[in-house]
C-alpha cells in the first residue's frame, strides 16, 4: 500500500472511536435483551466475524414486535414465524443502501412466502432532519405510503453522505410516493403528536441501545450493518430454525 492509499492516523483513531462506541452500546443491547450479536457493523457496514447465536439468550423478537394488525410500518403476515425489527435513519446513507439492495429481496424469500413479518422503527440519529424525515414517513404511512415514501427517499440518497432533507425535498417525495393528499401531508408534518411518537422511537432504540443504524433483531439474535444478503439470509435462517 502506498503512502497516499494509507489511512490518516486521525481517521484510523475516529473509526477506532467510533468502533468503541459501536461495541458499547451493541453490548448494552445484548445485556438488556439477551440477544447475541452475530454481525457487528465495520468499515462502513462491510460484513466481518460472524459467530454464532447465544444458546443462553431469553429474550427475542417477539418480544419486541408489535403485531399489530393496523402497523403502516410492517409489512408481512402478522403470525409469521419470525418478526424482524429494523431500526433505520433516513439520513443514513447505509440504512439507504440496504433499503435499495437488501430488503427488496428478504420480502420477496422470506416476507411474501409468510416466514417474516418485518417492522421498521424510525430513529433520528443524524439532527433535526433526520427527526423531520421520521415524521414525514409517518405522515405517509397515515395515508398508506410508508414503504413507497421509503422507497423514494432512499432512492434518492448519495451513496457515501448524509442527504440534505429539506421540508420542501420531503414534500416533493411524498408526490413522489403517491400520496393521496398532499395537503394533509403536508399539514401533519408540523403534527405534534406524529413528532413525539418519533422522538418516542429514537428514545425507545437509545433505551435497547441501539445507537448504530441499519440494526436488526431477528429471533433471539442481533444484526447490524448493511451486511450481504447471504449475511440477512443465515440470519434469518437460523431464526426460522429456531422458531420451528
Amino acid at each position: 500500500m502506498t503512502d497516499s492509499a494509507r489511512p490518516s492516523r486521525s481517521g484510523l483513531e475516529s473509526k477506532l472511536t467510533f468502533y468503541k462506541r459501536l461495541t458499547v452500546g451493541l453490548a448494552i443491547l445484548c445485556v438488556l435483551l439477551g440477544l447475541a450479536v452475530i454481525a457487528p457493523l465495520a468499515n462502513g457496514g462491510e460484513a466481518v466475524a460472524h459467530p454464532e447465536p447465544s444458546a443462553s439468550a431469553t429474550s427475542s423478537a417477539s418480544e419486541i414486535a408489535s403485531r399489530e394488525e393496523d402497523d403502516y410500518a410492517a409489512v408481512g403476515d402478522i403470525d409469521a414465524p419470525v418478526a424482524l425489527v429494523q431500526w433505520t435513519d433516513m439520513r443514513c446513507p447505509y440504512c439507504a443502501a440496504v433499503h435499495r439492495e437488501t430488503i427488496p429481496a428478504i420480502i420477496d424469500e422470506y416476507v411474501d412466502k409468510g416466514l417474516v413479518r418485518l417492522e421498521v422503527r424510525d430513529v433520528s440519529f443524524f439532527g433535526e432532519q433526520s427527526e423531520n424525515a421520521a415524521v414525514a414517513a409517518r405522515a405517509a404511512g397515515t395515508q398508506g405510503k410508508f414503504f413507497e415514501y421509503l422507497d423514494v427517499v432512499y432512492e434518492a440518497a448519495p451513496e457515501n453522505d448524509h442527504p440534505d432533507l429539506p421540508r420542501e425535498k420531503l414534500i416533493s417525495f411524498a408526490e413522489a410516493a403517491g400520496v393521496p393528499d398532499l395537503a394533509q401531508f403536508t399539514a401533519d408534518l408540523d403534527d405534534p403528536a406524529l413528532r413525539e411518537a418519533a422522538q418516542q422511537s429514537t428514545t425507545d432504540a437509545q433505551r435497547l441501545g441501539v445507537n448504530a443504524v441499519p440494526f436488526f433483531v431477528a429471533g433471539d439474535t442481533a444484526l447490524s450493518g448493511a451486511q450481504p444478503l447471504s449475511v440477512f439470509r443465515d440470519f434469518l435462517d437460523q431464526a426460522l430454525e429456531k422458531a420451528e
